[in-house]
């Protein structure tokens, strides 16, 4: 239980909170709706770049997208009936949060080129400092950071040293031609796949050196007919529809089964993506190198319509002999063979604990986040953090992630975060932060449920944490749902 707090008085004052929102992707965007469309007046959203969109600003690779349905991948209220395809590239997911954030009118509300370099909460507010030397003060700071932004390359010895063109594959270089290179790809997550299903055959030669393959599950991706987005024009409940079917499919087939390692639903996706692989590589050798030894949706499950079929072109070759070093001339691996490349793309992920750092962030009692994730990071209901009052966190340590819409987790975390600052406005409190007792408990029942997950039944992806448990939420969706309808008052501390 919280500290008891006393009751606001009957003619407690309402009050005009000032909010700060850190990052203009796609959960602040979405915050900055929410708040204007509450009267919210005085609010901010500070964006490092010059440019909205988070990861699909910063992720512009051959062939990326999105592996959402797109109807589903939109706001709940701005749903879009233009969406070329079931699976939209990301130029277009690019263009929409741009047109949504002009239609809604928060785009004067973004402060460009403004990376916050820290926030301490002192004297019941936050002091926030840019790192142009400019400063801010908030009663409320919301956290749109992202998870996947801050991109890994291991130190393969030599790597600086390729004389060609090398960079990750979220920094993509668009005045790289790549028409007649050879192109080597380290790494086989989704980035990776799709980057080889897009280049395969442009190329004259593609190289994928796999530390570890990868369960590909079938997903067709059939384009929406003018007559299609017409109908959709015309009749908005039509989407609506489409997006709750996606919703439910999700949800029921996949999103709530991956909590239960046993689950019967988990054996048939596993099924199907073994079938996948045998029906579409014909060549026994290369189908044995791109079976995983672990099960489906242990990782994060790839989805592709033609992955198999590119990586057999007879411009692609896998290569799954270790890298020893990178030279000037490509990729030397451990067989003492000298894989010679044009152009060398890391799709080698991103440091996913990172969430609002580097950034410094202070609470009340003068405590470092850094130093309360200093074993890694984690968040009350993914929501709050003990110590640090009116700090929030969309898609934070421990929310639902894997292949679900990240639009429907963030728009349900912030319905609950605005029920926490409507008793701030009301004038019920000054603020409010999760319990060290709730967050001990929330933890305690966490790391005992995700033992139970497909995330651990052996495997290692992002989603484990240094003792190798999975940090995302390790219940169902339907319960994520439910707890976020209602926030716990009684594991708050409330000032």
């Amino acid at each position: 239980m919280a500290p008891a707090s006393k009751s606001p008085a009957p003619n407690a004052p309402s009050r005009n909170p000032r909010v700060v929102v850190i990052g203009a992707g796609m959960s602040g965007i979405l915050s900055a709706i929410k708040l204007q469309q509450a009267g919210f007046d005085q609010f901010v959203v500070y964006e490092k770049a010059n440019r909205l969109g988070g990861t699909w600003r910063e992720n512009t690779y051959a062939g990326i997208a999105c592996d959402v349905p797109s109807h589903f991948y939109s706001y709940s209220f701005a749903l879009n009936p233009e969406w070329t395809q079931r699976f939209s590239p990301g130029q277009e997911i690019q263009s929409y949060f741009e047109e949504i954030a002009q239609r809604f009118g928060v785009d004067a509300r973004i402060e460009y080129g403004k990376q916050v370099k820290s926030c301490v909460f002192r004297e019941d507010r936050w002091r926030i400092e840019i790192d142009d030397g400019s400063k801010d003060e908030a009663d409320f700071i919301i956290a749109a950071t992202g998870v996947l932004h801050h991109p890994s390359i291991p130190d393969f010895p030599g790597r600086d040293s390729f004389a060609g063109p090398a960079f990750h594959s979220a920094r993509w270089d668009p005045n790289v031609s790549l028409a007649d290179k050879r192109v080597g790809i380290i790494g086989t997550g989704s980035s990776a796949i799709q980057m080889v299903s897009a280049l395969a055959d442009k190329v004259p030669a593609l190289t994928l050196f796999q530390r570890t393959p990868q369960w590909v599950a079938p997903a067709e991706n059939p384009p929406y007919t003018e007559e299609e987005k017409a109908h959709f024009r015309a009749n908005p409940e039509a989407m609506e529809t489409i997006r709750e079917e996606f919703a439910r499919t999700m949800t029921d087939a996949f999103a709530n089964v991956l909590v239960d390692a046993d689950s019967p639903m988990l054996k048939l996706i596993h099924d199907n993506c073994v079938a996948n692989l045998e029906n579409s590589v014909t060549d026994p050798e290369l189908r044995e190198k791109l079976r995983p030894d672990y099960r489906a949706a242990c990782k994060r499950l790839i989805m592709s319509p033609n992955f198999y079929e590119a990586i057999q072109h007879p411009n692609a070759q896998l290569v799954t002999e270790g890298i020893e070093g990178i030279e000037p001339g490509g990729v030397q691996t451990i067989d003492g063979r000298l894989h010679e490349l044009d152009v060398l793309i890391f799709a080698t992920g991103f440091q996913v604990d990172s969430f609002v750092r580097p950034m410094e962030v202070r609470g009340r009692t003068g405590t470092l986040l850094d130093a309360v994730w200093k074993d890694g990071p984690s968040a009350y209901m993914a929501i709050s953090v003990p110590d640090f009052p009116n700090f929030f966190l969309l898609n934070g340590p421990n929310s639902p992630v894997g292949n679900f819409s990240l639009i429907d987790v963030a728009e349900r975390q912030f319905d609950y975060v605005m029920q926490l600052l409507e008793m701030v406005r009301s004038g019920q409190c000054t603020g409010l932060s999760a319990s060290g007792q709730a967050m001990d408990e929330f933890d305690r029942l966490r790391k005992k449920a995700a033992r139970n997950t497909i995330w651990n039944s052996g495997c290692k992806s992002w989603y484990l944490d240094g003792d190798g448990l999975p940090t995302a939420w390790p219940w169902t969706y339907d319960k994520f749902r439910e707890e976020m309808s209602n926030p716990r008052l009684e594991d708050y501390e409330i000032h």
